[in-house]
């Protein structure tokens, strides 16, 4: 098929290098624009574009996919399909209508469970135990579109978004190749979503990593697992923010305040939560690196009774 490929993130880039390996045209790849990043602030290009541009493919990032200009720069290629992963932006009718064979987008979650923008990391911070790669034909709607088929994933104990992400990147990428021979060739059929079992993924900011230590701490750790690598779970100390990056529970003593500190020692600092406790074992001070609990206890003192938050 001739494809326009639609996607932003690291989670994306498997299913481009698919596409172009199953000997699919791919006459654009559209994009975001590149954002400011780190302290310099200096444009950071998405890893979509890192991976168009190193396949020598035509990039094209419009601020709003929706304005006129951005959908008739699409429509000029004559695409037979459009692919979307994790785009970042929702598409018009207008939009939808070009490509003779539909819109195939490539979700991160066992639709219509967690349709939005972040189902890897909701689902980590909500414990769930499986995930999936969902490939749907794609309507006016947020992930509302019939669904094509599926493929399931465990969550690991020590899951990460990011190890997630890796991969259900590598399954999104092998679906939705398949998906779109077995399409073609009319062994596909659309089945509309059960819209009365959708939950929702609502979009990540950097507030959501604030840690509620009232939450338990199994709440907790899972919240640190979830938001890294971003936007991260953090804390505040003396009033400077602190990263946790590591952390897992553990039983303490009823009547610790949640925030204050139980005990801190080099094999990790201990918080008690609303329930039960937080061992924080990897961290990072603010304007720092990230580091062991041991190495940041070596420069920062921390007494039981300390209340962090």
């Amino acid at each position: 098929m001739r494809i326009v490929f639609m996607g932003t993130p690291v989670f994306a880039v498997p299913a481009l290098r698919a596409l172009v390996e199953a000997g699919h045209e791919i006459p654009l790849v559209v994009t975001q624009p590149d954002r400011p990043r780190g302290r310099s602030k200096k444009p950071v290009p998405p890893p979509v574009k890192e991976l168009a541009e190193s396949l020598n493919l035509p990039v094209f990032q419009p601020e709003r996919v929706k304005k006129p200009e951005a959908i008739e720069e699409i429509r000029k290629t004559g695409p037979d399909a459009f692919v979307v992963a994790a785009f970042g932006q929702i598409l018009p009718r207008a939009l939808l209508d070009i490509p003779r064979f539909g819109s195939f987008n490539v979700h991160a979650s066992l639709l219509p469970a967690y349709r939005g923008a972040a189902p890897i990391n909701r689902a980590i911070i909500n414990g769930e135990e499986r995930t999936g790669i969902t490939i749907m034909l794609m309507d006016e709607g947020m992930d509302t579109g019939a669904i094509l088929t599926s493929g399931e994933e465990p969550i690991l104990p020590d899951d990460t978004a990011g190890a997630l992400t890796e991969r259900l990147g590598l399954m999104g990428a092998g679906l939705i190749v398949k998906a779109l021979a077995e399409f073609e060739g009319g062994r596909l059929k659309p089945v509309p979503q059960d819209d009365t079992r959708a939950t929702y993924a609502p979009i990540l900011k950097k507030e959501t990593g604030r840690i509620d230590w009232t939450k338990t701490a199994r709440e907790i750790e899972r919240t640190v697992r979830g938001l890294d690598p971003w936007p991260g779970a953090y804390t505040f100390r003396a009033g400077k923010t602190v990263r946790i990056w590591k952390a897992a529970t553990a039983v303490t003593e009823a009547g610790a305040l949640p925030g204050a500190v139980v005990s801190a020692e080099k094999d990790g600092i201990v918080v008690a939560a609303g329930e039960g406790a937080v061992v924080i074992h990897e961290l990072q001070p603010e304007g720092g690196r990230r580091m062991k609990a041991s190495e940041y206890l070596a420069g920062h003192k921390i007494s039981p009774g300390e209340r962090l938050g």
